[in-house]
């Protein structure tokens, strides 16, 4: 079953959209997917689905609220992908995280779910890293996150296990910035980076040019065990 939900601020004074997709019983734990810069589109929402079926409350909130809700854009439009890029440069991430952590609170209160994780990708990905450095998520996975290597100095605030899948060929994410992703993660404890040779940007989509199969049913069954492992 799916629907859309309003979650109120942190602050109460306001409220934003989700689309929430609810298993068949009760829920083995709560899922938030995070979006890209294409905003929850249907392949945001294919996601969220996947994880109903899998027995999971899947919810993904619409961070671009405050600059235009109810954004779905398409990455292999040229015209799209042009907005797209336009509303990352608007997009402010501390006020995305706030409304990440808005959603774990209306989750565990209202949906009465205890276990909450989050998975992410581009833009998601990196707010999936700041996810686990800010708030006290459960479990965290981040797919293809950009700058990410910008914002090592919060590692040591990763409370609960974090997952990172890096494609070496990310057109978004260079060597050097995987390099230091590596240096400054490899050691902790908490943090699992996954690396996809050759791989590109993008390559877990769940329709597209960008999608790689072989590679995205690796990624997605690292995460399925990751979750299954990590929110009980």
């Amino acid at each position: 079953m799916t629907e859309t939900a309003r979650i109120a601020t942190l602050d109460g004074t306001d409220n934003f959209g989700a689309y929430v997709a609810r298993p068949d019983g009760t829920p083995k734990a709560a899922i938030i997917v995070i979006q890209e810069i294409f905003g929850v589109n249907a392949g945001i929402r294919r996601k969220c689905d996947k994880w109903a079926e899998a027995g999971y409350l899947a919810v993904a909130p619409d961070l671009f609220w405050r600059i235009e809700p109810g954004i779905e854009l398409d990455p292999d439009v040229d015209s799209e992908m042009a907005r797209a890029f336009e509303l990352f440069g608007l997009n402010k991430t501390d006020e995305n995280i706030r409304d990440i952590e808005a959603t774990i609170h209306w989750i565990r209160r209202e949906a009465r779910v205890a276990k909450v994780g989050a998975v992410g990708y581009c833009l998601g990905g990196k707010l999936a890293y700041m996810t686990a450095t800010r708030t006290d998520i459960d479990a965290s996975v981040g797919y293809y996150g950009v700058m990410i290597d910008q914002m090592l100095n919060e590692s040591h605030a990763i409370a609960h296990p974090l997952m990172l899948h890096i494609p070496t060929a990310d057109g978004y994410v260079s060597a050097e910035a995987q390099a230091k992703m590596h240096e400054g993660l490899d050691g902790h404890p908490k943090v699992t980076l996954h690396d996809y040779v050759g791989l590109d940007h993008g390559f877990a989509t769940e329709t597209g040019k960008r999608r790689d199969d072989e590679a995205a049913q690796l990624a997605d069954e690292r995460t399925v065990r990751f979750f299954a492992e990590n929110l009980g």
